[in-house]
């Protein structure tokens, strides 16, 4: 089956056919650094993450490109408050960004520039927009966006002029429409020198827009197969970086994609109404792989509902499997057929996980078939006789699936994150398995109310026992 993706500008599916055969161009509006991230930026870049993933694993090869934007009102705002220096501060908060991402398990991008590494190219960008009619130096120090110039104005979002908000972040007596947005805005009397870069035009520093569209030519061309974002950046930002790029005479992106919200309790997260979650505060009470399962879990053009049941939902789906791999392992390993096991990605995916994939990204459907795969492990793991061949082929599956997600529980950062708390969950172990050992003695001869009591203790305490041919295995309920 084909793969066919959403395109936010068009509001259709659609085959996806890449400007250059074998491979993909994708530009990501990345974080603006003012704070650390929060849970609605855990959501956009994780649903990015698994599009990367699976154009990887379908064969392509992808120039990922993810900008920072590391310099703008809210940062040099922010960086007063703290007492800082305003690079200080938002480079400390890109380096948490990034350490979080690491955290959750998300691919690295190829390539992530900060806008203040690109003010040349910026400079070289208004120029040409100016010398081709669709853009304007006030005589200041600031340059905008004449939107009147440019007739495709408004086609990604599909409004007219006259229905936009006028750009209030680029307010100004000198500009001719109060629609145009900055490209460039002068130094403003107060701020830090630092902060501000020498341009034909005057004094000043980056509009928010400019940035990417300068960036997205550098890394990925001037015409490159996808943009993603947050569907909130659609307009002004999205809308905006096309008019640039269009005006400077490029093509700019073929298809648009954006993630939707995230909500907490049904509510948009906002810190006026209390519900606002930083992901440093997640991580301190959920494991990230139940966070990323979380997120991921949800497709990635809905709004994700993010609260303690959700998260205690896929502590319990992650629980779950972990056992039954663990026990896989240890049955292949008294087979002798460990030998058995590859690495996720060398071997071919079930097809109807495949085909939900394909269909822009189907995650629901593929993951009822990692349900039913794992189901069937369960029952080959409970046979009398267990198929160590069918048991590494089952675990083969179920690893290249969970991969695709970035949750291969058997893989090097997720089998460590599990012995994070190793010394408590050894000693818990040794307790629990004199208990079984007591329990297994019971059941050979036959008595089955001790065996009973001793497993209704376990359920009362919180803890679930599985038994498989030979062996028990035990893990917290929640």
């Amino acid at each position: 089956m084909t793969l066919r993706l959403h395109d936010s500008k068009t509001r259709t599916v659609s085959d996806f056919t890449p400007l250059k055969e074998g491979e993909v161009s994708l530009y990501v509006c990345g974080p603006t650094v003012q704070d650390g991230p929060h849970v609605g930026h855990i959501r956009t870049f994780l649903a990015f993450d698994v599009l990367v993933r699976w154009l990887r694993r379908s064969g392509y090869r992808v120039t990922y490109v993810r900008n920072v934007t590391d310099i703008d009102d809210k940062i040099l705002a922010r960086a007063v408050e703290e007492g800082e220096a305003w690079w200080k501060w938002s480079y400390a908060n890109e380096r948490k960004f990034g350490e979080i991402m690491d955290r959750l398990g998300a691919v690295r991008p190829d390539y992530e520039p900060r806008a203040t590494g690109h003010v040349t190219e910026m400079i070289d960008f208004m120029q040409r927009l100016i010398e081709r009619g669709h853009a304007y130096a006030d005589g200041e120090g600031s340059v905008y966006f004449d939107v009147s110039s440019l007739p495709e104005y408004g086609s990604l979002t599909n409004q007219s002029i006259g229905n936009m908000v006028d750009d209030a972040e680029a307010a100004s007596n000198l500009k001719q429409d109060p629609h145009d947005f900055a490209l460039w805005k002068k130094a403003k009397e107060g701020e830090p020198e630092t902060a501000k870069w020498s341009t034909p035009f005057g004094e000043g520093r980056p509009g928010w827009h400019l940035e990417c569209s300068a960036m997205a030519k550098k890394y990925v061309g001037e015409s490159f197969d996808i943009h993603g974002g947050g569907l909130d950046l659609r307009f002004p930002h999205h809308e905006n970086e096309q008019a640039q790029s269009y005006g400077a005479g490029y093509g700019f992106a073929q298809r648009w994609m954006h993630s939707g919200m995230l909500t907490v309790d049904g509510m948009k997260m906002g810190k006026s109404l209390g519900n606002f979650i930083t992901a440093e505060d997640v991580l301190e009470k959920h494991s990230a792989a139940a966070v990323r399962l979380a997120i991921v879990g949800s497709h990635y053009r809905t709004n994700v509902e993010f609260n303690e049941t959700t998260l205690a939902e896929a502590e319990t789906v992650l629980e779950r499997l972990r056992g039954s791999l663990t026990r896989a392992l240890e049955a292949l390993e008294q087979a002798k057929a460990l030998g058995e096991l590859r690495e996720p990605g060398e071997g071919a995916l079930p097809e109807r996980f495949i085909e939900a994939m394909n269909d822009d990204l189907g995650v629901a459907d593929a993951l009822a078939v990692i349900h039913e795969r794992h189901g069937q492990l369960n029952t080959l793991l409970a046979s009398a006789t267990v198929n160590a061949s069918e048991v590494a082929h089952a675990v083969n599956e179920l690893r290249d699936m969970l991969d695709v997600f970035g949750l291969d529980l058997l893989g090097a950062q997720w089998a460590e994150e599990s012995g994070a708390n190793g010394a408590e969950h050894e000693a818990l172990d040794a307790l629990i398995r004199a208990q079984l050992e007591e329990r297994a003695e019971a059941r050979k001869n036959k008595d089955w109310e001790r065996a009973d009591a001793i497993r209704d203790r376990f359920a009362a305490a919180g803890i679930r026992i599985e038994d498989s041919a030979g062996s028990s295995r035990w893990s917290l309920t929640n």
